[in-house]
């Protein structure tokens, strides 16, 4: 059978977010008031797929521990669900709380 498959940013982008969440110390994703412009952004390029989350993390939080979490557990989880290698996942932590 000839074809192709092709998945959406926004499927990708909601991948993207669940593995985020089941990194203990991340409470969740910074939305930007620019339209647009969500918690999680896929870009893609000649089949190059770029992952950048915002984040709000827990307070007391290994912010350099939890960042490479999140990349590890992103580009691990896009690649079983969506055959997808990310070429980068930007961690950029908005907010800490409480």
């Amino acid at each position: 059978m000839n074809g192709q498959a092709t998945i959406s940013a926004d499927i990708l982008a909601s991948y993207a977010a669940d593995a985020a969440r089941e990194v203990p110390g991340v409470r969740g994703f910074v939305e930007s008031p620019l339209p647009g412009r969500r918690g999680v952004r896929i870009s893609e390029e000649d089949g190059r797929f770029r992952v950048e989350l915002h984040l709000a993390v827990d307070w007391g939080a290994s912010i350099p521990e939890l960042g490479r979490s999140v990349q590890e557990r992103v580009r691990e989880y896009l690649g079983r669900m969506a055959d997808v290698d990310p070429t980068t996942v930007d961690v950029v932590v908005e907010e800490v709380g409480r």
